[in-house]
């Protein structure tokens, strides 16, 4: 007889980190061979003097205007007591006493004035900052269209709520957590987590020469120096971006804030690294295309890192002259400085000279357009392939132009003008990569291993293979765990969450000491959980340090609703469910219609015996999402603790209904079929659960029991089988294949 087993699961939904309520501030390692800089901002006034052509280009830049004080001088938008009607807002638009004011609805649902700061922004729009409370600067949902000479709303046509996350007075517009570190020279948040305050300070108000070139300080004390005025030079000359800085140091100066990724710590490294300071984000369907084109507003980092033209050498640089931020020639000129004439003849482009469809950017960087009016070319640098829009429906650049086409018509122009054979290109392979299925591991594979293939690209790959819980997969992610490349180093490890330890521990144990801080902290957040007599003594000290950045970078999210749920995540696999309680409450003020939180919220209310809690909390997160298969799940777990069976039994059908592709659904699902002898729809929910997860010993062995108790001898040898080859001698397995005659 199978033997009854507790209907529990764990759900954690972005786990990364552990600690009690009352939190340790966390100090950066300084025996770590990349430094905290003790150099100082001096300011860009310093610079002005030896450098008078690049500081002039630099006061005609989007980055000198990135924000500023509100003046006659900044301001561009209309406040000559002019409205704006739009979403159900009425905003008035007006100067008081020299200063300029907005009336527009406030976080009570009620229209308030609010005074303008600053300005936000030049061009295509400028937005508008308001003070709040706790050191808040809030962003103005009416934003100036600086090219059509009119107001407009981002996020034309949505009717966000007074207390919605969205609202332009809640934390989706917050300058302090979601623009100022871009858009501001030395800028430290100083969050306070205790009292959800900012002391925010900056040394420039804007985007000035030591946001891309460092602090001045040293740089300074050595020009004026005696050896530099008698000739010794040194590299670099104490910048950390300079005349002679490497291809890679070029783009990694950009990328900070044109990628879209997160910031790791307050303490920033002097290192060329990025991942000791940030975490981009890969070209996955988490925000891009399947094909790694931009879908999401995802800047320019991550694609531009895909493309042909970074592998050979090009910087941001080459295109953009790096103090005005302006391209240096203008459309196809600008390409021809370093590509054939040939490439800019219809022969080539297929499209009449002085047309749109002649312009490379048309073809090789198409447009999406984002906040509202901005438009932003994607930076991949790739020939169109309408082919794939054909097979899997990935976007194409042929069809962005001819929309009142097919893609099937846009496949047979290209294969009329360039044959049928396409160059060989990662696309397709990270397309059925991302499917997550049995033929993922070998896409993967093609991925990790053509040289010609970008470092992100491979790391893409190996982020599918987190859900393929297989030999295979192990394997090839602990292989990586030795790579050069500190992104594909990165990602092993976040992938290796769903394994069990057994098969990673020995290999990971080193990374804790890594050279590259987001490869430490992604190390000691998958050994998190281990017991700590399994770590041995010669790593205690390095698990400890990298757990220290772990946590670091865990409570340093928390202004945002997101970075709550992350640290709730984090002390519930600590088992600490009253700070994990702490976090995924304090996510829920800032965004109500954050599941997520509720989800992991009801396990922690049901760990501490308020059962009535974490059924209210569920309740809840249904009226938002009725189709969410994980909430049918929790609470099925819950009435099961309530030994309410029929109604978990219920949500158990219902979760299967809704098509769920966790494998326990249907696993406990066929468990209390079974108990209620309906064998042959037992089968079926575990059939399928084995389906979903092939290598799960729990999920096969179930199966093979219900087989046995059908008669199905046959089919009970074959899982019987499978469980051998996943576990060999488990003594458990072994018994149930002697009973079936093996």
């Amino acid at each position: 007889m199978l033997r009854s087993k507790k209907l529990w699961t764990l759900l954690i939904a972005v786990g990364i980190i552990s600690g009690v309520v009352v939190l340790e501030r966390c100090s950066p390692d300084k025996g770590d061979s990349a430094r905290v800089s003790d150099n100082k901002y001096i300011g860009d006034a310093s610079c002005q003097s030896c450098h008078k052509a690049e500081y002039d280009s630099w006061l005609t830049s989007d980055h000198f205007r990135a924000m500023q004080p509100a003046n006659e001088n900044t301001v561009l938008g209309n406040f000559d007591n002019t409205t704006y009607t739009a979403d159900g807002v009425t905003s008035k638009f007006f100067r008081k006493g020299g200063k300029y004011y907005i009336n527009t609805q406030g976080p009570d649902g009620e229209n308030h004035d609010y005074e303008i700061l600053y300005t936000f922004g030049y061009k295509p729009l400028q937005q508008y900052l308001v003070a709040f409370p706790g050191g808040r600067l809030q962003a103005t949902r009416q934003s100036w269209d600086t090219e059509k000479k009119r107001w407009f709303h981002q996020y034309a046509g949505q009717k966000i709520p007074a207390h919605d996350w969205m609202h332009w007075t809640a934390n989706a517009q917050n300058w302090n957590t979601m623009c100022s570190r871009c858009h501001s020279t030395d800028l430290q948040k100083n969050y306070d987590l205790n009292t959800d305050t900012y002391h925010t300070t900056y040394s420039t108000m804007t985007v000035s020469c030591e946001s891309c070139h460092g602090p001045g300080e040293k740089h300074l004390e050595y020009v004026n120096s005696k050896s530099y005025k008698n000739g010794k030079k040194i590299v670099g000359s104490f910048l950390e971006t300079g005349k002679e800085s490497s291809h890679m140091a070029v783009i990694n100066t950009c990328a900070p804030c044109h990628a879209r990724a997160g910031e790791i710590s307050p303490h920033k490294l002097t290192s060329p690294e990025l991942l000791d300071n940030y975490i981009p984000e890969l070209p996955t369907t988490a925000h891009f295309y399947a094909d790694g084109q931009m879908r999401d507003e995802d800047y320019n980092y991550t694609s531009f890192l895909q493309s042909k033209m970074f592998r050979r050498g090009v910087s941001c640089i080459d295109c953009h002259e790096p103090h005005s931020g302006k391209v240096y020639q203008i459309d196809n000129q600008l390409c021809m400085r370093c590509h054939e004439d040939k490439y800019d003849m219809p022969s080539h482009t297929f499209h009449a000279v002085n047309t749109a469809g002649a312009l490379c950017k048309s073809c090789h960087m198409p447009a999406e357009t984002y906040m509202g009016n901005d438009v932003r070319h994607d930076h991949f640098f790739r020939a169109p392939r309408p082919d794939l829009t054909v097979k899997y429906g990935m976007p194409n650049a042929c069809n962005q132009c001819h929309s009142d086409k097919s893609a099937q018509w846009a496949a047979n122009a290209v294969e009329k003008w360039y044959g049928t054979v396409r160059p060989a290109h990662f696309a397709e392979d990270l397309i059925l990569a991302s499917r997550e299925d049995s033929a993922t591991i070998k896409h993967v594979i093609k991925l990790v291993s053509d040289t010609a293939n970008a470092e992100i690209v491979k790391a893409a790959g190996l982020y599918y293979l987190r859900n393929i819980v297989d030999p295979q997969s192990v394997g090839l992610l602990t292989k990586e765990l030795g790579n050069s490349s500190a992104q594909i180093r990165y990602q092993a490890l976040r992938s290796l969450s769903n394994f069990p330890p057994e098969t990673w521990i020995n290999q990971v144990l080193p990374l804790m000491s890594d050279k590259v801080r987001a490869v430490r902290i992604a190390a000691a957040d998958l050994l998190l959980t281990i017991p700590s007599s399994r770590i041995p003594s010669a790593y205690q000290s390095a698990f400890a340090s990298a757990k220290n950045e772990l946590q670091q970078y865990i409570l340093y999210q928390t202004d945002f609703a997101m970075g709550n749920i992350m640290a709730g995540d984090y002390y519930l696999r600590q088992n600490d469910f009253r700070s994990s309680q702490f976090f995924y409450e304090r996510a829920l003020k800032k965004d109500d219609q954050l599941n997520e939180a509720r989800l992991n919220l009801s396990v922690v209310y049901s760990s501490l015996g308020k059962n009535k809690d974490a059924l209210e909390v569920l309740q809840q997160a249904l009226k938002i999402q009725p189709k969410n298969d994980r909430i049918y799940f929790n609470l099925a777990l819950l009435y099961n603790e309530l030994n309410e069976k029929e109604k978990a039994e219920s949500s158990l059908a219902e979760a299967a209904k809704l098509n769920s592709q966790n494998p326990r659904v249907y696993y406990n699902y066929g468990l209390m079929l079974q108990q209620r002898g309906m064998m042959e729809a037992a089968t079926r929910q575990l059939q399928k659960a084995v389906e979903l997860a092939p290598e799960d010993g729990d999920l096969n062995y179930a199966l093979c029991w219900i087989y046995f108790q059908t008669g199905k001898m046959e089919k009970a040898k074959e899982v019987a089988r499978a469980l051998r080859r996943i576990s060999p001698g488990n003594p458990t397995y072994e018994q149930l294949a002697r009973q079936l005659g093996l």
